[in-house]
């Protein structure tokens, strides 16, 4: 029987604070072929393949997670794409959205695979996907990505809108490396007709780097583009905890997410799923519930209901973010490419 069906009595997902957990950030690797400055260490040390979860065992987890109320699945990494045999997990999933019983199956991606992807993503049910790029200039983008390539990259941004895939662009808005092309980037997104959303740099894991060189307030970045643009703030949401402007020059919507200079936490009905099975209640805290040893101990989906119903009952009100010149470790130990993207 399906584990849908299963439980499908069983009420949502409510943490302390009354907000229903419905969206669910699963990483299915913590590798990537690039090695962003604010991302991580140009020299990683990745986790043993043997220690993640099989991409069944992601399959059965997510579905658990789908049948106590999460309607929207973000599939992330490291880079998720890098995954071997990832298709067979977004086929896997998108049974849900044929089901019904789940709304959205997306994806971050830094662009790198899209290529070879894209028309394989939108067959699966993909509709939508997020890509990261923070440069249109090459050589930064190398110096940025180390590893990256600049072609490569809108090669598969191009395959993306071939396939049909809506395409919403991720900008890291660092100081003295991009802030002078951010005006550029709006019309380079909007141009093609796809959203473009500006992201602080966040205090996750040791980069080697002082991130108060690389922080850029994106409070900074707005009152600077009113110079060149008109932003009318909007209603629209993705589910995410960006907060959108319309600009009038370009009718494109250009996002904000703010984690440093305003907070979204009041909002927050996400939780983020590691490739090994840890449960991450919060992107800023160090809390996290282990959900893999209660899917390997038992066949019975119930015992894992049990785990995660106990772990979102300990989701924290909010993160504690602060990135300042007396506080040059970083706010939580992990990089963002082990909680998922």
């Amino acid at each position: 029987m399906d584990t849908v069906s299963i439980l499908d009595r069983k009420p949502g997902l409510i943490d302390p604070f009354g907000r229903a957990v419905t969206y669910l950030r699963v990483s299915v690797t913590d590798r990537c072929d690039f090695r962003c400055v604010y991302c991580m260490s140009e020299h990683m040390t990745f986790l043993p393949k043997q220690d993640l979860l099989t991409l069944e065992e992601l399959d059965r987890l997510c579905s658990v997670f789908i049948a106590r109320g999460v309607r929207k699945l973000r599939i992330t990494g490291g880079e998720p794409l890098v995954r071997k045999n990832i298709l067979w997990l977004f086929r896997a999933l998108s049974r849900h959205l044929d089901a019904g019983t789940l709304d959205e199956l997306t994806l971050t991606t830094n662009g790198s695979q899209l290529a070879k992807y894209a028309a394989d993503l939108k067959a699966c049910g993909v509709e939508r996907i997020n890509l990261s790029l923070d440069t249109l200039d090459p050589q930064k983008f190398k110096a940025i990505t180390r590893w990256g390539d600049l072609d490569t990259v809108l090669a598969g941004l191009a395959a993306a809108e071939r396939a049909g895939l809506k395409v919403k662009i991720n900008t890291v808005a660092l100081k003295g490396v991009n802030e002078a092309e951010l005006a550029d980037l709006i019309r380079f997104a909007h141009g093609r007709g796809a959203d473009l959303t500006f992201i602080e740099t966040m205090p996750l894991g040791d980069i080697e780097a002082d991130r108060t060189d690389q922080y850029l307030p994106l409070s900074i970045v707005r009152a600077r583009l009113l110079d060149t643009f008109s932003l009318e703030d909007i209603a629209y949401r993705t589910g995410g905890p960006a907060r959108y402007v319309r600009v009038k020059e370009t009718g494109g919507r250009l996002g904000f997410i703010t984690p440093m200079t305003h907070n979204f936490c009041e909002s927050c009905n996400r939780v983020r799923l590691t490739c090994t099975g840890t449960l991450y209640m919060c992107l800023g805290q160090d809390d996290a519930a282990d959900l893999r040893a209660p899917l390997r101990a038992s066949p019975d989906d119930g015992v894992v209901a049990e785990a995660i119903e106990a772990a979102i009952a300990r989701k924290p009100k909010g993160h504690d973010f602060i990135i300042d010149r007396t506080t040059r470790k970083p706010a939580v130990a992990r990089h963002m490419s082990v909680t998922g993207g």
